[in-house]
This record gives structure tokens, sequence and C-alpha cells, in this order.
């Protein structure tokens, strides 16, 4: 390491010294003699802010484009249009390119869920699978649906132990009184795909007594009756 690496070492890690000459009546001296390695850092702490406002700055327009870009895919999907919506239409950008051109903005992701719906609907379940596993928000709605609906490709492939796992992280995640039963129905069917009456009974009786006014209840106090029965 050079002199001068460790003397902007000294004066990032021990702002002591500056305290000391301040205290001692030799700050000017310190500064006149430190002056450099001042400007040094400095010019590293506007860096700093500069970089992290360009990032945000970049980000935001980039968000703006995907968003833009979004439109037309977003109009196929929901007319169920969903290989154009995925792969565009000649004109437009369908929503894997979107994906993969904007993945760190917040529309980027987003086409990216779309995506792995259109798979899903497709019944292209490793795809779907592919790109929702990829996905993550800090919606919390959105991400739980993704988390069950990975579920749900996981249960047309037969693969009953990760559907549960999914499942059991869709109801778990930030629970809401208007989906969190629907996602422990799909758990308890799960267990029961994979005979495990006792832990699908468990999953009904959750909907029973943390969600009394959930209209799943009088489907989920049957469910769990029979699966008591089959666990017997």
């Amino acid at each position: 390491m050079s002199k001068k690496e460790n003397k902007l070492e000294e004066i990032l890690e021990q702002p002591e010294v500056i305290l000391d000459n301040f205290q001692s009546g030799k700050f000017e001296e310190w500064f006149e003699k430190n002056k450099n390695m001042i400007s040094m850092i400095g010019g590293g702490i506007v860096l700093a802010i500069g970089l992290v406002l360009f990032g945000k700055y970049y980000l935001t327009t980039q968000n703006t484009d995907a968003q833009n870009e979004m439109f037309q895919a977003v109009y196929y999907f929901e007319s169920d249009s969903l290989n154009k919506a995925l792969n565009g239409d000649g004109v437009n950008k369908g929503l894997i390119e979107i994906s993969d051109d904007y993945g760190m903005t917040k529309a980027g992701k987003l086409a990216g869920f779309y995506a792995g719906v259109s798979y899903l609907k497709l019944g292209k379940f490793d795809e779907a699978i592919d790109f929702l596993d990829r996905f993550s928000s800090k919606d919390v709605l959105v991400q739980a649906r993704a988390y069950s609906l990975m579920g749900d490709a996981y249960m047309e492939k037969s693969d009953f132990s990760n559907a549960i796992s999914y499942y059991e992280k869709a109801s778990n995640f930030e629970p809401t009184k208007q989906f969190t039963p629907d996602y422990l129905m799909k758990l308890g069917l799960a267990y029961e795909s994979n005979k495990d009456f006792s832990s699908a009974a468990k999953a009904y009786n959750k909907i029973i007594e943390d969600y009394p006014t959930s209209q799943k209840v009088n489907d989920a106090k049957k469910y769990k009756a029979l699966n008591e029965t089959l666990a017997q």
C-alpha cells in the first residue's frame, strides 16, 4: 500500500485524528497538509451520491419504458392471445423479451410474472415454473399469488411434494382473509393427493379456526371430516 493510500485509510478509519488537530488549534495546519486527501474523500462521496442518484433515475426511466412496452403484451394476455403475449406480434415486444430487457425494474419483473401465468395456461409447466421462480415482489398479494401458481404447476406435474411446499409458502406469506383460505384449500388437496390425510385435515382445520367467515369454511369442514376418517 502506498503512502497516499495509508494516509487516506487513516483519515477514513480514524476520524479522531481530525478531532485532535481541531481541538489542539492545529486544524488549519493539518488541513493544508491533507487537503489533497480531503479532496479525494470529498470527490469519492460526491461520486457515490452521483452514482446512487443516476441509478435511481436510470431505473425509473427503464421502468417507464417497460410499462410502455408491456401495454400491448398485457392486452394480448387479457385477450387470451397467449403466444402473442409471450413472443410479441412482430412489431411490439412480448413478455419474454420485456422480462429479459427490463428484468431489474418492477414492470420487467411483472412481465416475467405474466409470462409464467401464460405458460401455465398453455400447459407448459416447466416454463411456467422457471418464470415464476425468478419472480419476486414486495407486493404481498402478487408474491403470494406467484407461490400459489407454482404450486398449481407442480400439481399438474403430479409433483405433490413441491406443490405442498409452494402452497405452504403462499398460505404463510402475509396471510389475508381474502386469499389465504384459497391457498389452504389447495394445500389440503395437495396433501390428499400425497396420501397425507392427517396433514390435509390440519390444513382444512386452519381455515375453520383462523378464517371462520370465509366462504371456504363449509367445504373445509366437509373435507376435514373426510380426511380425518381416511387418516384413521
